[in-house]
């Protein structure tokens, strides 16, 4: 079924003629446009894609089947006429992508005609979740990009290197072997600094004996991947096998044993159980997972309170931490896809902790 044709499955169910979507991995979702702005309006029986001049020439090479509309100026100037022509009367948005200010403009316009503007949630990205055999094979490829990534940063990584050096050099390896833009900031946190779950690159020095946290992630096509190790250059000491074994546990158990049917909150509990009962349950603050795609972070939401229900087809992070402030922390972190009813890696990257001698650290 088309993406379009799901779409209005979706507005008939939400009572809405039509929606209008200004998101920007959405509207490539929808129409294959990868222009920086743009405005799709799909209803029951048209697809209209609006851009300015800038843009005009690529929305018509990239986005068949949709009729392409040049405007000029703000949505509140050119949007009334266009859905009253098209016979709207109950109009959707997407809530989180407007702000406020331009939604009153809008509203204001619409309501002379006599047009309904209403707030939605998740109804395009409810369909982005689940993925199609091309998503996946640009999914896949990324996330083959990132292991040679990690490798890379595995074998450069020395004592007195500093964090934003070694982010540099992973960055440039990733565009150099094809990565467009990448989908986050390259994560190198070292010794302390890796007790923070989003820590940023920075002058530090690595050090032997400490966890360093690499997180990185590449982008083909417009898809996304996403990927975390914790290494230790030296044999590792004290407190870190501790650390290491029970994340690793966590997420092994995760990995084996999440099926489709469970929700995002079940999923999670089945790897913060083991966090917990080996007594850091307050030490891991984030949720196991969430969706990758066209966005680094998409559904589902695999969290506490989470009930998003986990689909063959979706891709989804399994990324269990410890943060311990004044030590440092672990996290590892897999792609996964529901198949059959379980959940295969797509991470290749190997769990050997020590960078150094090759061996595995903790089994």
């Amino acid at each position: 079924m088309s993406r379009l044709k799901k779409l209005r499955q979706s507005l008939t169910e939400h009572g809405l003629d039509a929606l209008l979507v200004f998101q920007p991995q959405n509207r490539r979702y929808l129409s294959g446009f990868c222009g920086s702005t743009g405005w799709l309006l799909i209803s029951q029986s048209s697809a209209s894609l609006a851009v300015d001049f800038r843009y005009v020439e690529q929305a018509k090479s990239e986005a068949p089947g949709f009729e392409i509309v040049h405007i000029k100026g703000e949505p509140m100037n050119w949007l009334p006429d266009l859905a009253a022509n098209m016979g709207i009367r109950k109009l959707g948005f997407e809530s989180g992508y407007i702000p406020h200010a331009a939604y009153r403009k809008i509203y204001t316009a619409l309501r002379k005609h006599n047009i309904q503007f209403l707030p939605t949630e998740d109804l395009v990205e409810s369909l982005r979740a689940v993925k199609d055999e091309d998503e996946v094979k640009h999914i896949a490829e990324a996330a083959k990009l990132a292991d040679s990534a990690f490798d890379y940063a595995r074998s450069i990584i020395h004592p007195g290197m500093k964090e934003k050096e070694i982010a540099w050099e992973v960055e440039k390896f990733l565009r150099s072997h094809d990565s467009e833009a990448l989908p986050f900031d390259i994560i190198i946190a070292s010794g302390p600094n890796s007790a923070l779950p989003h820590a940023r690159a920075s002058d530090r020095a690595i050090q032997e004996n400490e966890p360093i946290v690499i997180d990185l992630g590449a982008r083909i096509n417009g898809y996304c991947s996403d990927l975390t190790r914790t290494i230790v250059l030296g044999n590792g000491e004290g407190t870190f096998p501790k650390i290491y074994d029970i994340v690793l546990g966590a997420q092994l158990t995760a990995l084996a044993t999440i099926t489709t049917g469970m929700t995002g909150d079940e999923a999670d509990c089945l790897a913060r159980t083991v966090i917990k009962e080996a007594g850091y349950g307050d030490n891991f603050g984030h949720g196991l997972g969430h969706g990758v795609g066209l966005s680094p972070h998409e559904l589902p939401r695999l969290t506490l309170n989470s009930s998003d229900t986990l689909q063959d087809g979706m891709v989804f992070t399994i990324e269990p931490g410890i943060y311990i402030p004044g030590w440092g922390g672990v996290r590892i972190e897999d792609m996964v896809i529901m198949q059959n009813g379980k959940a295969r890696p797509m991470s290749r990257s190997d769990k050997i902790a020590n960078a150094t001698s090759g061996g595995l650290l903790i089994r």
